[in-house]
């Protein structure tokens, strides 16, 4: 039985009480925040500082759609996935199919793929025909390879981290692989954020359940991602990840804990930015928001480097000084699809006004003109691997039963992503 209008009637009343009782914040209490967020500090420590002044910006979407793109070409990496599947046997395996997109088209670059299976099972006796090498296909044109995860190592988060690992190892693979084609005049943009950061976490958290940090595996992604912002950072090439669906918390964390009489009820930071950003609602339909750049000194991307514990028994390889590794990110928000996005990039770009500019100008042009970057648009669809394709993947499994739930056959139905 599904809700019939008497229940809607119920649900609305409740949901009408909650809403009149609710006070948004006043404008002026939001502009008494800003000066904070020039250096922002707990205990000593800076949780965020703005690059040069910090504003609140605004572009028309129409005039600036109608500029020049500020760059030539735009390349996007982004992968799909058959999510992550447990066997009886006690296997669980994620198939991670990469693609980079380019705009304009080039279908020589949409042709490469890397393809990466990754595998866990906790018994030493499970036999898993990994390869060392990469395994050519398509003439040349693709690369496949599978992997394992150390037996031992994962007392739990074993679907996360087995898609964490496919998923950042064929993406850094595919973007080293093809990093050489992004020229002076080109941007180069990641679905997602610009680091690996979920499995910086579990990297790097005490657990005695979750080890991924002694994987042979995971320590080579985080290499992969430094010799990709080394290589950017030496051709002076613009790269940036595109956050779609920020989830950060530490910017209002910071806030609530300052001693002042400032309310800050927002969860999140994308929260805080909406509620900085939002126009008057005259200008909503026609206008996007956006702030000057920030950076996160002193966080996990700059220390991760020079040293040998707890995160490995030996350092990362870097070319330049630790600082430049740090994260910078811009946001920018579109009233007239209530979203925010979050724009991160390497400092050591980002420390260039000029740099800062031109990549702020490429996300707000990309935006008026489709919503989002066509070139993430393309490599969406170039990488993503289909309910139907799953499926015809998971029967490929002729000797392992997966271990299905009563919830997969209720809801598999329903799941297109």
């Amino acid at each position: 039985m599904t809700l019939e209008p008497v229940h809607i009637r119920a649900i609305a009343d409740l949901a009408s009480r909650i809403d009149a009782d609710f006070e948004t914040p006043e404008e002026s209490e939001v502009d008494d925040i800003l000066p904070l967020l020039q250096e922002l500090k707990h205990e000593s420590k800076i949780v965020l500082k703005a690059l040069g002044r910090v504003f609140r910006g605004k572009v028309n979407i129409e005039q600036m759609a109608s500029c020049n793109d500020p760059v030539s070409r735009t390349f996007a990496c982004d992968s799909g996935s058959t999510n992550p599947r447990n066997f009886e046997a006690g296997v669980t395996v994620d198939f991670c199919h990469c693609a980079l997109a380019c705009t304009p088209s080039d279908l020589d670059v949409h042709a490469k793929r890397t393809i990466v299976a990754a595998t866990y099972s906790p018994s030493w006796k499970c036999s898993i025909n990994t390869t060392e090498g990469w395994t050519s296909f398509d003439n040349e044109e693709g690369r496949s390879k599978i992997v394992r995860i150390k037996p031992g190592l994962l007392q739990t988060r074993e679907k996360r981290m087995v898609h964490n690992v496919a998923l950042y190892l064929a993406e850094s693979e595919h973007m080293l692989w093809l990093k050489d084609i992004p020229s002076t005049n080109d941007i180069f943009m990641m679905d997602g954020p610009l680091y690996p950061k979920q499995l910086m976490y579990w990297m790097v958290v005490p657990s005695g359940e979750v080890q991924i940090r002694y994987d042979p595996h995971a320590k080579k992604i985080l290499q992969n991602y430094i010799d990709i912002v080394d290589h950017f950072m030496k051709q002076q090439i613009p790269v940036i990840g595109f956050v779609k669906n920020p989830e950060d918390k530490q910017v209002v964390q910071a806030l609530r804990k300052q001693e002042t009489d400032l309310d800050i009820p927002w969860m999140a930071d994308a929260q805080l930015f909406k509620s900085i950003l939002r126009p008057p609602e005259k200008e909503a339909r026609n206008c996007i928001t956006y702030t000057n750049w920030f950076m996160h000194p002193n966080q996990f991307y700059e220390s991760m480097l020079d040293t040998t514990t707890p995160l490995m028994d030996e350092s990362l390889q870097h070319v330049f000084e630790a600082e430049d590794y740090a994260l910078t990110f811009f946001v920018v928000f579109v009233p007239s699809m209530n979203v925010l996005f979050k724009v991160e990039a390497p400092y050591g770009l980002t420390k260039d006004e000029k740099m800062r500019s031109l990549i702020t100008k490429k996300v707000l042009y990309d935006i008026s003109v489709n919503g989002l970057p066509i070139s993430l648009s393309k490599a969406d669809s170039l990488g993503k691997i289909r309910k139907t394709e799953r499926a015809q993947i998971l029967k490929q499994f002729r000797k392992l039963d997966p271990d299905t739930t009563y919830n997969e056959l209720r809801w598999s139905d329903m799941n297109e992503s």
